[in-house]
């Protein structure tokens, strides 16, 4: 069903090739799923990052975008795809642009009010996790790409309704789009590679290359 949804998904954002590894989800930090071998966790690293290089040589793209080190906020497979995207980069001779995605801290703090309004039973969290949460994206100064994609913010929100099992979707479905286009019309990234010479702060992927 989820890999249904994917393709749904990436139809609905017109997604002209989509190449699917057949990875097995590792769930969250902690699951068992994480020791399941065929994993996307217990993957080697050089062996999928081989498989992605491949890919490359193949579409030659000229802007990368993965995850940062952490995952965003740790989850096992988003840490495992910037290991394995930036190992693949290591084994071609291309000099893209790579972004890892990331967010503002006070784009963060809006999302985390934006959750109470629509849970309003939800606890307030303990000390220690209130702590970990601040720590998650970046200081806005430390944002280097700042996209603006309000514009397709209704096509973005389709997008997760036809990926509806993954569970953290549902909460932006209840939201509606117009709250959603409010909360998240806005893509923002940290450029980590760059031969362009494009000046940052920047609002487009491809500055330098258009």
């Amino acid at each position: 069903m989820r890999r249904q949804e994917l393709k749904a998904s990436c139809d609905v954002l017109k997604v002209s090739d989509l190449e699917m590894l057949d990875y097995a989800d590792s769930g969250m930090t902690g699951w068992p799923s994480n020791d399941a071998p065929g994993s996307f966790w217990q993957t080697p690293v050089e062996e999928g990052a081989a498989r992605l290089a491949e890919l490359m040589r193949h579409y030659r793209p000229d802007v990368v975008v993965t995850y940062d080190e952490n995952g965003f906020y740790g989850h096992p497979d988003h840490i495992q795809a910037h290991r394995i995207t930036m190992a693949a980069l290591e084994m071609t001779t291309m000099t893209p642009k790579v972004y890892w995605t990331t967010m503002p801290r006070s784009m963060m703090r809006r999302f985390g009010e934006t959750m109470r309004e629509f849970h309003e039973d939800m606890p307030e969290p303990d000390p220690a996790e209130a702590a970990a949460m601040a720590e998650i994206g970046l200081p806005d100064d430390q944002i280097t790409t700042w996209v603006d994609t309000t514009a397709f913010s209704g096509q973005k929100f389709d997008a997760l309704a036809a990926h509806a099992s993954q569970g953290e979707n549902i909460f932006f479905l209840k939201m509606g789009k117009e709250r959603f286009g409010e909360l998240m019309g806005m893509e923002t990234y940290v450029r980590v590679k760059d031969a362009t010479g494009a000046a940052v702060p920047e609002n487009d992927l491809f500055a330098g290359l258009r």
